[in-house]
Formats: structure tokens, C-alpha cells, sequence
């Protein structure tokens, strides 16, 4: 037989007899590999769990979705063995919980902070799935998710979700269970902020006191632009108790986040059902952008503040005009306190 081997691989007969024996383990190996892999798809269920697990039911199509065999084929719901092996254990899972918004408000803080957490995985980027996307399906959505093992939590973060009408309806298709998250600032800074950001892309753009109102001579705010309409939290909340307990939300403090980064990380980290890893000692104060940074980040060992983009010098704005916004705000202000149970100050 090993006559035979030789000839079939080229294999001179006259190496030295512990060469012969040296590649010939080597070729055994090879096929011993090939013949493991070959049949990991289908022996790794019972070779890992011990028994056959039913078949993962495909999650719940949102309006206006149509489900198709391709469709479930192309969601990536489970690793196979080999997958697992090249790119990393786990399953893609649509999210359990979402940061929802606000604009301006610390989401991405927030994120950076929470991913330090290992029992949490988060998308970097955001999807905007349940505003520009949902056409794609649940299928392209799962697909965006890092895959997650067995007792972690898979997170994204939109802003944007929190002032659009049909994001409400369209999370609770996909699951009425999941845990939704808000990170509010004062709305007279936050617009402020807004404005800010969009100055830094377009130096053209109007003044921000002229901007606000529609005649500034009777004093009438201009609530159909999005940095001063984002603000009224109240009349946005109000649409997303139609579909979520207020028991399902958690308002995050966009001031507290700054000030006192670990007890609102203790607050998420309790809502979310995590254990209290991350706590003041992962976190410095950064005098020159003036909030709190990351001793070491989520893959690094190296410290970490969010980029220039954020922590933007405001521009002066009017005094006159911040108070008349401040006044503006006050009801709806006391309204979203109402509503959450909680008072933030801002008045």
C-alpha cells in the first residue's frame, strides 16, 4: 500500500525511511482533517449538544414583508461549524435592545461606553433600519449584527427612531419585548448642538437666532425645524406608549451621562439585566473636551475619547432668544417629567 501511495503521489521510494514515515503522518493528517470538516455541518449538533435541537423559528415579519424560502436561507441565524471556526463563534441575532435617541442627546457616549461591557455587541455604525431601511427586511437587518454567544446582548443605536412616526410599530413587530433606550438633554442645549453640527458642514447656513423663529418680531417658534422639534420629547414619547410599556424605556440623563458617567452606566447595566462590570474606574475626565473618556476602550489598552466631531465649541447665541426658547420648552418640559417619573432638571 505504501508502494502505491508513493506512485500516486510522486513520492520517490528511495527517501529515507523516516522521511517515508514523516510524510506519510503528514498525508494521514491531511486526510483526517478533511474528512473531520467535511462532516462538521452535520455531526457538530450532536457532537456539541448532545441531542438535535428543533429548528430556530424565523422572527416575526414587520408590514409590508413578504417571507420567502431565499429569505430565510440568506439570514445568517446560525454559524455553521466552519463559518464559526474562520470568523469567530456565535449567531447574528436581531437586536434585544436599541438605543432610540435622541439627536444630540450622548448615543454614541453611550454606546462607546456600554461596548466595554463583555457581555454586550453592538453594531459601530448606525443602521437606520426601522427609518430608511425597512424595506430591506429582517433578513438584511440580521445580517448587520455581530454575532453574539449565548448570554450577551446584541445593541444598535439610531437617534433618529425616536422622532419617526412608524418606528414605534415597526420595532414592536419585530419584537414587543424589546428593551428600548433614550438619552435626553436639555432640549434649549441640545438644539443648540444640532445647530452646531450642521454649521460645521454648511458655514453658509443661517443664524441660529433667525432660524428659530417664525416671526421673531411675535416671538412664534418655528417648530417644524428638526432641531427645535426634536426637543418636544413629551409628543414623542406619547407615540411610542402606544406599542411599549413605559416599564420597557429607559431615559438616560444626557447631563449625568458627563458628570457622572458610572451611576447611569449602573442604571443601564441594571435595565438591560447585566452585572455592574463597568464602573468609575474605567473612565477619566477629559479637560480639553470636557466629558469623560475611556481608560481603555473595547479591544484596546490604549485610552479613548469619542473624535473631534464630538464635544464642538457652541457658537454665542443670543440670550434673549435661548430664554425665549427655555419658555418655550418649560411645559413640555414638565410634561416628559410626568411621564417618565423623573425630573432632569432642565428648568
Amino acid at each position: 500500500m505504501g508502494q502505491r501511495l508513493n506512485r500516486c503521489l510522486d513520492v520517490p521510494v528511495a527517501l529515507p525511511p523516516l522521511r517515508r514515515r514523516l510524510l506519510l503522518l503528514f498525508i494521514m493528517l491531511f486526510l483526517w482533517l478533511y474528512m473531520f470538516y467535511s462532516c462538521a455541518g452535520s455531526c457538530a449538533g450532536l457532537a456539541t449538544r448532545g441531542s438535535p435541537s428543533p429548528p430556530r423559528a424565523a422572527p416575526p415579519l414587520g408590514p409590508g414583508e413578504e417571507s420567502s424560502v431565499e429569505e430565510q436561507r440568506a439570514a445568517p441565524d446560525a454559524a455553521s461549524p466552519i463559518s464559526s471556526f474562520f470568523n469567530g463563534s456565535g449567531t447574528k441575532r436581531l437586536p434585544q435592545a436599541i438605543i432610540i435617541g435622541v439627536k444630540k442627546g450622548g448615543t454614541r457616549a453611550l454606546l462607546e461606553f456600554l461596548r466595554v461591557h463583555p457581555d454586550v455587541r453592538a453594531v459601530g455604525a448606525e443602521p437606520h433600519f426601522f427609518d430608511r431601511n425597512y424595506e430591506r427586511g429582517l433578513a438584511w437587518y440580521r445580517d448587520l449584527m455581530p454575532r453574539t454567544l449565548e448570554g450577551q446582548i446584541t445593541m444598535e443605536k439610531t437617534p433618529s427612531y425616536f422622532v419617526t412616526k412608524e418606528a414605534p410599530a415597526r420595532i414592536s413587530s419585530m419584537s414587543k419585548g424589546t428593551k428600548l433606550i433614550v438619552v435626553v438633554r436639555d432640549p434649549v442645549t441640545r438644539a443648540i448642538s444640532d445647530y452646531t453640527q450642521t454649521l460645521s458642514k454648511k458655514p453658509d447656513i443661517p443664524t441660529f437666532e433667525s432660524l428659530t423663529f417664525k416671526n421673531r418680531t411675535t416671538g412664534l417658534i418655528d417648530t417644524s425645524w428638526s432641531a427645535i422639534q426634536i426637543g418636544i420629547y413629551a409628543k414623542h414619547l406619547e407615540n411610542w406608549l402606544l406599542y411599549f410599556p413605559i416599564g420597557q424605556i429607559l431615559f438616560v440623563s444626557g447631563e449625568r451621562l458627563i458628570s457622572d458617567p458610572a451611576g447611569e452606566l449602573g442604571r443601564v447595566q441594571d435595565f438591560l439585566g447585566l452585572k455592574r462590570i463597568i464602573t468609575d474606574k474605567h473612565f477619566y475626565f477629559n479637560k480639553t473636551k470636557g466629558f469623560p473618556c475611556l481608560k481603555k476602550a473595547e479591544g484596546s489598552s490604549k485610552p479613548h475619547c469619542l473624535g473631534k466631531t464630538k464635544g464642538r465649541t457652541h457658537p454665542d447665541i443670543d440670550q434673549e432668544v435661548v430664554q425665549r426658547l427655555r419658555d418655550f420648552y418649560r411645559p413640555f418640559n414638565m410634561k416628559f417629567y410626568q411621564m417618565t417619573g423623573q425630573d432632569f432638571g432642565w428648568d
